[in-house]
């Protein structure tokens, strides 16, 4: 399929921000292609499959990290970690940090429903490019990827660092430095009423500690007190 140059700029920008170039460009094409995309736009193929085979290669490559590192560590801790690492919530975070949603072809609907920020579509859209970076590069490539991106989750998840409730883990942590005087501020707010972003800050008396940003005040606030915990490491 001949590939346009506006989506040519579009996965040079994203070969950048991951480091890695493609062989053949029409493998990143479709793992960054949603099926509204391509319900729309019938030549596309979307990246599903891609999904089915990136969710592999990430559990192997996890795998066989954790196997060779934590030699002390019986299966069911090896299990543990493993889940912790290869979950939606960590794809979710590789992709904001990437911020994937904006290299993605969505359809019209999926992009007015704020598609660009909904989790499972980022989660899956994190496997689809580490299949196509292992169908373009093999395994090598595609550990490398993974180790550099998912590098501070795995290594928190090994310690026992990785807390989903982040507000909770930050006041218990605050607590027990006797800081009881925890705020979160609304910094700002930023797009359509049908699909805003909120920035939250968190701090306690005069410092701030961390920042973030959701689809909810909510969800800001929890990736503001991740922020925080992450710093006061």
């Amino acid at each position: 399929m001949k590939i346009s140059k506006e989506l040519l700029d579009n996965i040079q920008c994203f070969e950048e921000v991951i480091g890695y170039t493609f062989e053949n460009k029409e493998l990143i094409l479709e793992a960054l292609t949603h099926s509204s995309y391509s319900n729309e736009n019938k030549r596309f193929h979307f990246n599903e499959r891609f999904e089915f085979l990136g969710d592999s290669v990430l559990g192997i490559v996890v795998s066989d990290y954790l196997f060779k590192e934590e030699r002390n560590q019986p299966e069911g801790e090896l299990t543990k970690m493993r889940a912790t690492i290869v979950c939606e919530e960590s794809l979710s975070e590789v992709a904001g940090e990437l911020k994937l949603g904006e290299y993605m072809l969505l359809g019209k609907g999926e992009e007015a429903t704020g598609g660009r920020r909904r989790i499972s579509i980022l989660a899956d859209a994190t496997e689809a490019v580490i299949a196509a970076i292992y169908l373009d590069g093999g395994i090598k490539c595609a550990r490398e990827f993974i180790l550099k991106f998912m590098g501070e989750i795995i290594k928190d998840a090994r310690v026992g660092n990785i807390f989903r409730d982040y507000k909770t883990h930050l006041q218990e942590v605050l607590q027990g430095m006797g800081e009881n005087n925890i705020w979160y501020n609304l910094i700002d707010e930023n797009g359509p009423d049908h699909n805003k972003s909120f920035v939250m800050q968190v701090g306690v008396g005069s410092r701030i500690l961390g920042t973030g940003e959701g689809k909810s005040k909510k969800e800001a606030e929890q990736f503001a007190a991740r922020d925080a915990v992450r710093k006061m490491r």
